[in-house]
């Protein structure tokens, strides 16, 4: 699968702003700095289309990008930055909720995290979150680059420790530098629109 063409459809604080043509949708969610525009630019082989900002937290809505006129990415505010009244986070978590609860055409959700680090506190509990609306997660380790070939090992035992991940779950190391993992990715797509 080829991405062709991008388009920022929707721009939704709640349901009655989501599309309505019913296409495949695939959630992205992660830390406010995890890279999540990054993500995105480099998915659509975009520089700037996903506008990536010094200040985390950017994101206040729920932004659905139709991809090739046949699936969304759903980019949701990023979790975890302190600046971010808790209201606005409490505001958040009910925006995702509600989109959640209420999406058939939801196919899976691209949990992003920082394979720099240990997952945070807040991953671990979006996770666990998705989990509990028995939701398909895709973990996407995002900054691969960063870390050394001889770190990699035990990165990726943390990651795996901190998350519980089962044997049979998989993290996608993805860099937005070297493209890795983004052919995974769109394989991904393509087998949950077309499976």
């Amino acid at each position: 699968m080829q991405i062709n063409t991008v388009d920022l459809k929707n721009v939704a604080v709640r349901i009655s702003q989501y599309p309505t043509d019913n296409l495949p949708e695939f959630l992205l969610v992660g830390r406010s700095n995890v890279g999540k525009s990054s993500f995105i630019n480099t998915m659509v082989n975009r520089k700037n289309y996903a506008r990536t900002s010094s200040k985390p937290g950017k994101t206040q809505t729920l932004n659905f990008y139709l991809l090739n006129d046949e699936f969304y990415f759903v980019d949701v505010p990023g979790y975890g930055y302190a600046i971010t009244s808790k209201e606005r986070q409490q505001k958040f978590g009910l925006m995702i909720e509600e989109y959640i609860k209420n999406r058939d055409n939801l196919k899976k959700v691209f949990l992003l995290i920082d394979y720099r680090h240990k997952p945070t506190e807040d991953d671990v509990l979006m996770y666990n979150f998705l989990k509990y609306y028995n939701l398909e997660v895709q973990v996407i380790a995002t900054k691969y680059d960063k870390v050394t070939k001889n770190n990699r090992i035990k990165q990726d035992k943390l990651i795996r420790d901190t998350l519980k991940l089962s044997e049979q779950e998989t993290f996608i190391p993805f860099s937005t530098i070297t493209k890795k993992g983004k052919d995974e990715v769109l394989d991904l797509i393509e087998n949950n629109i077309r499976g």
